[in-house]
């Protein structure tokens, strides 16, 4: 193996052993700092074919390295394993869960990581067989859907000695993107009051239920004076017990998004005065716990360009008449015109815009296309962006999902563990491996990507959100051995 295409050839030869990592991890999906049979499977794999295993990774049981090769440059891939809660689902294309209540991939992250995988397996043979000298690694990131794990690990310093770092995510088109999405702050506001019977003496009680729900109405005015890209949501994870108990206890978990840090810290002042207030009301009292947090994703434009290069060279995914039944029958569950949104939000040159609409509406689209997204920002969030502001980060993006499918839902999952979203991860695999060769092969490359990223980061360093003091979530661990 001593070109590109060897690399590419390799991985269309030796597919099966991704496609069954996969899926093993959709069919086991664990929630946030709980993935420790997921994080386990990909580590063996890697183990395997000879990687260097370092557990523990910024303190958190579920974070795990694997390095291959010495020397400089050094490329890193990143992967992802954690699934949501609530979203089992079988694979069909009616909304019917596995079993009702559990998690479910239902953001790919199955594909998500295991695609890392083999982008740094086929890397890892071509520098061997090449004898080309440089460093491979694969980032085990727990717990991106709380946007937190990453940046524990960045705190700790894990990308500090990258070159580049590459990462896909699993998405219903293929194309590179120029775009930022918002920064995250992850607040836990605990109000406590003084029990008493509800129905013989309320007026002993001080309720702290009564605290947040006039927390969550101040905060529901608070967005009437933000800025366009600041989101403010939250879930009430304790209410109290008994309704003729006056809830001595009661919590409710915010996220707020924005995309400067500076608007970040502004906005979760300004939501802890709501939540004093709501204290000062109920004659409670309010302690806030800042859990985590995620920067901003600064994207490299050189990368990005790369990766479509890559793209192009690779040719479209060619996805059978069965997958386009399987995926028009997800899409009938959900509004037609969603399955027409893709392109809404990016701005689309004119000599692509016949191309673009011919394939609107489609139940898959499995052409490649540039990142039209530049300067655009998602109100989405990705600890991504703390790697982002250390190395230079492309974040890639291909078809693994019907065109109609909302993110985060049934839909996501019910081709995420099939041959669709197989497709999408080994595309994504092999574009990322291909990448990787140019960074090692080109150096005047990888210099126009870390002279971008220079010019980007000038008087503004990386500085991690995440206080030294906060720790990160320790879980004990069930899954012994690799460990």
């Amino acid at each position: 193996m001593n070109t590109k295409t060897d690399m590419i050839e390799w991985l269309d030869q030796n597919d099966t052993q991704f496609i069954e990592l996969a899926d093993a991890i959709w069919r086991t999906p664990e929630v946030a700092w709980h993935e420790f049979t997921s994080s386990k499977l990909q580590a063996v794999l890697l183990e395997e074919h000879g990687f260097r295993i370092r557990w523990d990774v910024g303190g958190i049981s579920t974070a795990f390295v694997a390095e291959w090769g010495e020397g400089r440059p050094i490329i890193g891939v990143l992967g992802e394993y954690d699934a949501l809660a609530g979203l089992s689902q079988k694979l069909q294309t009616e909304q019917e869960p596995l079993v009702e209540g559990a998690p479910g991939h239902g953001c790919g992250h199955n594909l998500l990581g295991t695609g890392g995988v083999a982008t740094a397996v086929a890397v890892r043979r071509w520098l061997e067989t090449s004898g080309t000298r440089g460093t491979i690694r694969y980032y085990g990131c727990p717990a991106e859907e709380q946007l937190s794990g990453k940046t524990f690990m960045a705190r700790e310093g894990a990308f500090d000695d990258l070159d580049a770092a590459l990462n896909f995510h699993p998405d219903k088109l293929n194309c590179p993107s120029k775009g930022s999405a918002v920064g995250v702050y992850d607040l836990v506001f605990r109000f406590r009051g003084r029990t008493a019977h509800a129905g013989g003496s309320p007026h002993l009680g001080r309720s702290a239920l009564d605290a947040v729900e006039l927390m969550n109405v101040g905060a529901n005015y608070l967005r009437e004076h933000v800025t366009e890209k600041v989101r403010i949501h939250y879930v009430i994870t304790d209410g109290g017990r008994l309704p003729n108990v006056v809830p001595e206890t009661a919590d409710v978990w915010y996220f707020v998004r924005a995309h400067e840090r500076s608007e970040l810290d502004s906005v979760a002042e300004r939501l802890k005065k709501v939540a004093d207030g709501a204290a000062l009301m109920t004659e409670t009292t309010c302690t806030c716990t800042f859990r985590g947090a995620c920067s901003n994703v600064l994207s490299n434009v050189v990368l990005a360009d790369a990766q479509y290069a890559n793209m192009e060279e690779l040719g479209p995914i060619e996805f059978t008449s069965d997958e386009l039944e399987y995926a028009a029958r997800v899409n009938s569950a959900f509004p037609e015109e969603d399955a027409r949104t893709m392109f809404t939000a990016m701005r689309v040159p004119a000599e692509w815009r016949d191309r673009v609409s011919g394939v609107c509406g489609r139940p898959l689209i499995g052409e490649n296309f540039p990142a039209w997204d530049e300067e655009q920002i998602s109100t989405g969030s990705t600890d991504v962006g703390d790697v982002s502001w250390i190395t230079p980060l492309s974040m890639l993006r291909t078809a693994c999902f019907a065109t109609a499918s909302p993110g985060h839902s049934w839909a996501i999952v019910a081709t995420a563990g099939m041959s669709i979203g197989h497709k999408g991860m080994m595309h994504a695999a092999k574009t990322m491996a291909a990448t990787a060769y140019d960074l090692y092969t080109k150096p005047d490359l990888l210099a126009a990507a870390r002279a971008e990223h220079a010019r980007a980061t000038e008087g503004h360093p990386y500085s991690c959100p995440i206080p030294d003091e906060i720790p990160a979530p320790r879980v004990a661990n069930p899954v012994r051995g690799v460990q």
